[in-house]
């Protein structure tokens, strides 16, 4: 399962956790304007904004997690099984392939009011990428510094929702996940003060700090993660310069991830396979993964933008320790 959070400072920062049992070894990803995407159903785009992400590259193509393109906008897929549908194409809509959903999305649109518009033409088609990649069951978030919208593949088409909370986790369906914060609404990171009976002859008094928070929950089923990662991220606080709002993003995503040997998936594990940090303003991905802490960047500006072959970077793993003397 998944997390993913936008985050504003002097910057905009989007990214995820990827929580799975496997990886496929996905690269950080460069795909330059002139990279000629070939959609299945809607033709060819030899030119388009330039993004960067997480991806696995299958016979060429850019299978992309998540991604930011040029002009700031980042997108996300996370796992929905059980709801996601996939319709027949449909005539008169744009048939996208949910593979090519990302790059459709990113390809074309600077801001979330952009790709909206462009929502309201999709329909996610069931076309598989290969018999051996079958479209994977997902929900996507969209996001810019101003705005963030979730969109659902449901029996009943598209479902696009405003996202205030600006957090995306797994199942159930996002309706659910905004209802479910009313749940938590007495939850708190001010002092805990005795609300209990103000009748009783018992004052109570709070014996640690921390403890209006009291209920917040700290489990890995995707209604959990999307209250803990709501939370912290509303009530975030550093400073404003680039290094302290990557800090605090991957402690945000911290207070989400998943240890090794905590979930069980038949006879494996599910664990934050990496967590990503993409500068949105500055096009920088950054991420750690399960065995490197260590941040790890790649600049999309530092790579030929006009170019028409993608660029791939394997993950940095393997712990780097910091020895001082």
């Amino acid at each position: 399962m998944c997390t993913a959070v936008s985050f504003l400072t002097d910057h905009h920062y989007f990214g995820r956790n990827l929580d799975l049992e496997f990886s496929y070894n996905e690269t950080v990803t460069v795909t330059p304007r002139n990279y000629p995407f070939r959609f299945r159903r809607m033709g060819e785009r030899p030119s388009h904004f330039a993004m960067i992400g997480m991806a696995y590259v299958a016979e060429g193509y850019p299978l992309y997690y998540d991604a930011v393109n040029e002009k700031g906008l980042g997108m996300a897929g996370l796992n929905f099984p059980g709801n996601a549908v996939y319709l027949p194409e449909a005539e008169g809509k744009d048939n996208v392939a949910p593979f090519e959903f990302i790059p459709w999305v990113l390809g074309q649109c600077a801001t979330v009011a952009e790709a909206k518009a462009l929502l309201d033409r999709i329909n996610l088609a069931a076309i598989n990428f290969s018999e051996q990649l079958p479209a994977s069951p997902l929900h996507w978030i969209i996001s810019d510094r101003e705005e963030c919208v979730v969109a659902e593949p449901m029996a009943d088409g598209l479902r696009i929702y405003e996202d205030p909370v600006k957090v995306l986790t797994n199942n159930p369906p996002f309706d659910f996940h905004l209802l479910n914060l009313a749940n938590y609404m007495g939850c708190t990171r001010e002092e805990a003060t005795d609300r209990f009976a103000s009748e009783l002859d018992l004052p109570l008094a709070a014996y640690s700090r921390g403890m209006g928070g009291m209920g917040i929950p700290g489990d890995l089923s995707s209604a959990s993660r999307f209250v803990k990662a709501a939370f912290t991220r509303a009530n975030s606080v550093c400073e404003k310069d680039a290094c302290s709002s990557i800090s605090q993003f991957f402690h945000i995503l911290g207070s989400v991830a998943q240890q090794m040997g905590c979930c069980r998936v038949g006879h494996k594990f599910e664990y934050t396979i990496y967590s990503s940090c993409c500068d949105t303003d500055a096009g920088v991905y950054y991420y750690t993964t399960y065995e490197n802490s260590q941040i790890t960047g790649v600049d999309m500006r530092r790579e030929d933008l006009d170019g028409d072959q993608l660029v791939s970077y394997p993950l940095v793993t393997g712990q780097k320790i910091n020895m001082v003397n």
